[in-house]
Order: C-alpha cells, then structure tokens, then sequence
C-alpha cells in the first residue's frame, strides 16, 4: 500500500514539474529554436541558422552575393555529391529567405544573362549520308561513347539539331550525352538528363510520397532526346541501344556526379511514334502525362499527352528510391549492379 502510494505520489510531482516546464519562458524558446522556420530542397531552416546567416552578412559587408553563399556553404560543409558547393541551391536558399523576410542581402552587382536565352543553336555538321542497311548482326560490334565534356559533345548537339524532330535543348542540371558508332560512322545518338520532378503515373508506381521524392529525384535519370540517323536502317537497332544502356547508364552517372541512378524513364509523343522500340527492350508502359506541363496554372492541356516508359536499372529500385536518409547519407548511395532489374533486348 504504501508502495503504491509512493508511486502515486512521484508520478503526480513529476506531471507537476513537466506541466510548469512547458510553461516555461526556456522551453518555449527553445522549442522555437528547434522548429523550422522554412525548408527548402529537403533542409529544415532554423531560427538559429537565420541568426548565423544574418551575422555572416553583417560580418562581410563587402561581399557579393555569390560570395556570401560560397562562404555560408563552407561553413554548413554544404556539398554535392562530388563534392562540390551547393553555390547556387544555398543562393536560391538566401533568396527564399529575404522574400520570406527573415534576412536582407546585399544589392545585386549585376543581372546575369540567362545562358539558356543566350546560347547559340549547335552548328550544321557535314556527315557521309550514304544508306546503312542490313540485318543488326552486319554493323556489330558497336561502340556507345559518353561524349559529354568531351571534343564528340559538340558533334552529338549538331546531330540532334540536325535531324531529331525536336532540335537540340540544353539539359537541365545533371546530364550525359551518348555517340553510337558503327565503325567510324555514327548512327545514333542519345541525351539523358535529371528527371522532371512531378510525373503522376510514375510516381505513384514507385510508391513514394512527396518529401521522399524531392529528397531522392537525383536518383532518377530522363531521356530526353534519342535518335537513329535518318539513313540508318537496321532492325532491332533501337530496342538493341536500350538494352546496351541499362547496363552502362548507372555506372556513367556514378562516375561523373559521384552517385547512381536506379530508374531510368522517358517520354513518346503518341501523335509521332508508338513506342514500338521501348516496349521491345522491356520498358514499362507507365501511363500518359496530363499534357499541362511543369509551369501549368490552368489545370487543362495546353500541349500534346505523351505515354510515359520506364525502366528500372536494379531488382529493388523501389526500395532504394524511397528510403530516407539524412543529408549525408543521400550523398552516399550503393551503386547499381550492372544489367538493369530485367532481361534486357
């Protein structure tokens, strides 16, 4: 009985004490401390970060912008995956901050020119156009180049210009460029770059919610441009390039942006094409876009709907896509074993 009382009696004192702590002037202030004030690209912003940040502009009058986030970057340990500074993601960061009004930055020096306004269109290429024909067997072995960063680089722009029925358009953020040569001759040419960042029917086939997905869409790549020169005929060519990429894309992505790619995914425009190669190399039919595009306001279509394919590169592709790590963590992925989740074509 008297046990029991005890008991009774240090559980009423302790609800006591938590009840008046959470009351306290301490508590509250640091409870604010601890609660994010904003987050943005999956980093929760503090009270405290803004206090840091606006002391590192008023240590550094004299400093740019661009300087600023160089300094703040260095000061979080705020990388990419290859280890380079997250310069213009932490400039969006201050930005989003001072229309937030947490901070004030200094006065912009300048307006950049916009590069994707600026940039010129790829240079016509002078190329043999005599027919390739014959069975796939006559034209192998073939050899798949990543030729981004490299003297071919221009060459694949000006083939895409040239002779996909898009033209060329730079790739955003993270991407590779792929020359397909037969011999000497090249025959084909292939673009991928960081996926879009909302696609309803892929999304809900991988099964991930919303922050899972803004942490992990790296983990993506989109194809965004492939393309069989006009003058080569070879059947099986396109289903046979799939196949050869699923092997190679993940191991390339790791080798440039220090991390893999599990899924890899693009776009048919049903009024041009069926698919046909897509469906013949085991990608999956995922669905159709709503044909409103990133930037819609309207909620109705305002360009063509396009079937959506993909390919997983790994067996559990779903599981490491919706894993959540921390910052560090995520930097940090298990590379793909080569040969895509299937058989390939």
């Amino acid at each position: 009985m008297e046990g029991t009382l005890g008991s009774d009696l240090r559980e009423w004192f302790f609800n006591v004490f938590l009840c008046c702590l959470l009351r306290s002037e301490t508590f509250c202030a640091i409870s604010s401390c601890m609660e994010a004030l904003l987050t943005y690209r999956g980093k929760r912003i503090t009270q405290e970060d803004v206090t840091f940040i606006r002391g590192l502009i008023a240590q550094n009058p004299g400093d740019s912008r661009w300087r600023l986030s160089q300094k703040l970057c260095q000061a979080w340990n705020w990388r990419q995956a290859n280890g380079a500074l997250r310069e213009m993601v932490c400039r969006g960061l201050m930005l989003a901050l001072e229309r937030a009004g947490y901070i004030e930055l200094p006065v912009k020096r300048k307006n950049p020119l916009n590069p994707l306004v600026q940039r010129e269109k790829p240079v016509p290429v002078l190329i043999d156009p005599d027919p390739i024909e014959g069975p796939l067997s006559s034209i192998l072995p073939l050899e798949i180049r990543q030729v981004r960063r490299t003297v071919l680089e221009k060459l694949c722009n000006g083939l895409i210009e040239q002779y996909h029925y898009l033209g060329y358009c730079q790739p955003v953020g993270e991407h590779l460029k792929y020359l397909v040569f037969a011999g000497q001759r090249p025959v084909g040419c292939m673009i991928y770059s960081s996926a879009p960042r909302h696609i309803g029917c892929r999304d809900r086939f991988i099964g991930w919610p919303v922050h899972v997905r803004r942490q992990n869409i790296h983990l993506m790549a989109y194809q965004s441009r492939f393309l069989i020169l006009p003058w080569v005929r070879v059947p099986h060519l396109a289903s046979h390039l799939l196949g050869r990429m699923a092997k190679e894309l993940s191991t390339d992505w790791q080798r440039l942006y220090q991390h893999p790619v599990y899924f890899q995914e693009t776009f048919v425009d049903l009024e041009w094409f069926k698919g046909t190669c897509y469906k013949a190399a085991n990608w999956l039919y995922l669905g159709k876009t709503t044909g409103r595009g990133k930037n819609d306001h309207t909620y109705k279509p305002n360009r063509s709907i396009k079937a959506v394919w993909g390919y997983p590169l790994c067996r559990d592709f779903r599981k490491r896509l919706c894993e959540v790590r921390s910052e560090e963590e995520s930097e940090k992925r298990q590379p793909c074993e080569p040969g895509g989740a299937f058989g390939t074509a």
